[in-house]
């Protein structure tokens, strides 16, 4: 059946269930469909969602970027929200990258995202050199130059530990995931994780890629800034 009317908790349903960014969401409700539908509205049913996974009443997403006890997703507009859909897609593959030139052992502990700029913490013992942050940045603006498509496909968790994609390792995962990869397929994916979205569909979107400051916060511990223009 059509639905007559779209109201905040099913839009939020749509973007929880299927990372689908709410204004792709408003793009296809016609007005006289809304029932209270805003950017407001969808920006305080999200922080809702969000106290309640603190709470650990609810893990239903992939578990980062956006929900975390330490990283947050934050947009107040459509405008802002492509822009942090472009960032957090990003650091999916600054992950990668981080990986692909410093090594396995790196591995994601938060990240922080805002209109102005991605924060993303990882594990790593040391500071990073020039030469390993100007890798970094062509490893990823790369990847975004290819224009890889931007994916994910839901798969009971065990099956989904298998494929090699990251997770967090103290994080409760639902008996489903969506595990988004960067590429044609899983099995040739250049990034692969658990993730609830939102992401881009294609890395062209995604822009220039630029790091901004790496430092250390704590024992074993960095912090990366980035930004994407």
């Amino acid at each position: 059946g059509k639905l007559d009317r779209v109201n905040i908790e099913m839009a939020f349903k749509l973007y929880e269930s299927h990372g689908l960014p709410f204004d792709l969401i408003m793009d296809f409700v016609p007005e006289g469909k809304r029932e209270g539908l805003s950017y407001v509205a969808f920006e305080e049913r999200f922080k809702k969602h969000q106290e309640a996974s603190r709470a650990g009443a609810e893990k239903k997403f992939g578990g980062h970027g956006l929900v975390l006890d330490t990283g947050e997703l934050k947009a107040g507009s459509e405008a802002d929200l492509v822009k942090v859909t472009r960032l957090h897609t990003a650091t999916h593959l600054l992950q990668a990258a981080l990986r692909n030139i410093l090594g396995d052992s790196v591995s994601q502990k938060g990240s922080d995202i805002t209109v102005d700029r991605a924060r993303f913490d990882f594990g790593f013992e040391r500071k990073l050199t020039e030469e390993e942050i100007k890798k970094v940045e062509v490893w990823v603006n790369e990847k975004i130059a290819l224009a890889l498509p931007v994916k994910f496909v839901k798969m009971p968790l065990e099956e989904a530990k298998k494929t090699g994609a990251l997770f967090f390792f103290k994080e409760k995962y639902p008996s489903e995931v969506n595990v988004y990869f960067v590429g044609e397929s899983l099995s040739e994916a250049v990034s692969a994780e658990f993730c609830g979205g939102p992401h881009v569909k294609n890395t062209s979107e995604i822009g220039t890629f630029k790091i901004l400051k790496d430092e250390g916060v704590g024992a074993g511990m960095r912090r990366i800034r980035v930004n994407v223009f």
